[in-house]
């Protein structure tokens, strides 16, 4: 397993890190991704750290909180200082008016929940899963960073910001000397490179960690979606398509071509393709794989230890290449002063 430093910390993560949305299996959204009960967590959670996956990404929102809680009961008797766990906080987990968002009232209880069900006295990497602009950044990051101080959390990161939130929070850091975000928990595949455009020139710029969520792009390009076939019988996007990002069909049976064709050439997956094209591209620490069961869990483990070559990632690219939004397309004109990131 590789190790690379998150963002512009301190901190080793292993390129590939484990999710657990599959993890409880509550509410219409998670039961259709997977109802992981806690024996066989332990199993995959062996699984993990026997190819030497240490990092466990969870959420108070996956399943209500039964995925942390899921995950803490996997993890109990283990070395807590071998194991690198990461949540998430911000969206809505009760019925009262201050059970949502990055509040300080919210934040505090959030954490000390989640360190509850986790069983553990701190978590290494705390994101907020959205932007909330109903709070003062200035309250949020204040909030964190006692947080942090309290040794509650180690690092701290967020998910699904745009560019902007992400960067007033960044120089509202550095001007008060607040705790600092080095991860970006951003949706980025072969199916969806938004992120490239300017989340990514800013996590170069200013030196954040991309910690990958969804990236077989919701499930897409498993190898078992293809042009002119129906939609597999078992596939999960019968109940969650319209929960996750879109993709054009003519991009998807495109994609999955290349890969494919790709595939054959290095012997591996299309999903091990499509892993291994991420983890080549600039600013990405770690790609957060789920798994229903061991079989998925050692094929998404399959991404590593290879490299695809330059040429073969430049076919992806290509066939992957999607017009830009404005001001992106036009900056492109520029690209001797305004260079892309890749």
């Amino acid at each position: 397993m590789e190790y690379r430093h998150l963002g512009k910390s301190g901190l080793k993560v292993p390129v590939l890190s484990f999710g657990t949305g599959t993890f409880g299996g509550k509410g219409e959204l998670f039961s259709a991704w997977g109802s992981t009960d806690v024996a066989e967590a332990r199993k995959l959670i062996d699984i993990c750290i026997d190819a030497g996956v240490n990092m466990f990404d969870s959420a108070d929102v996956y399943s209500g909180g039964a995925a942390e809680s899921v995950l803490g009961e996997a993890i109990k008797g283990r070395p807590r200082d071998r194991l690198l766990i990461s949540t998430k906080a911000t969206f809505r987990s009760g019925e009262g008016p201050n059970d949502v968002g990055s509040s300080r009232h919210h934040l505090v209880q959030a954490v000390d929940g989640a360190l509850k069900r986790l069983g553990t006295d701190y978590i290494d990497l705390y994101q907020l899963h959205g932007f909330d602009a109903s709070t003062p950044v200035e309250e949020t990051l204040s909030t964190l960073d006692d947080l942090v101080r309290a040794g509650k959390l180690r690092y701290i990161g967020v998910s699904n910001f745009s560019g902007w939130h992400l960067m007033k929070s960044l120089a509202i850091s550095e001007r008060y000397g607040l705790a600092r975000y080095v991860a970006n928990q951003a949706y980025y595949s072969l199916v969806g490179r938004d992120y490239e455009w300017e989340l990514m020139p800013l996590a170069q710029d200013q030196g954040v960690g991309a910690v990958v969520w969804s990236p077989l792009g919701w499930g897409r390009l498993t190898g078992k979606i293809r042009r002119g076939q129906p939609l597999p019988a078992k596939s999960r996007l019968h109940a969650t398509a319209d929960m996750g990002p879109p993709v054009p069909d003519e991009l998807l049976y495109r994609v999955v071509e290349a890969l494919e064709k790709v595939g054959a050439e290095v012997g591996k997956t299309v999903p091990q393709v499509a892993l291994n094209w991420l983890l080549q591209r600039p600013t990405v620490s770690s790609v957060v794989v789920g798994a229903r069961d061991e079989a998925q869990l050692r094929q998404n483990l399959g991404a590593v230890g290879w490299n695809l070559t330059p040429a073969q990632v430049a076919e992806l690219d290509a066939a992957s290449a999607t017009t830009r939004a404005y001001p992106y397309w036009h900056q492109q004109g520029f690209l001797e002063r305004n260079p892309n990131p890749v």
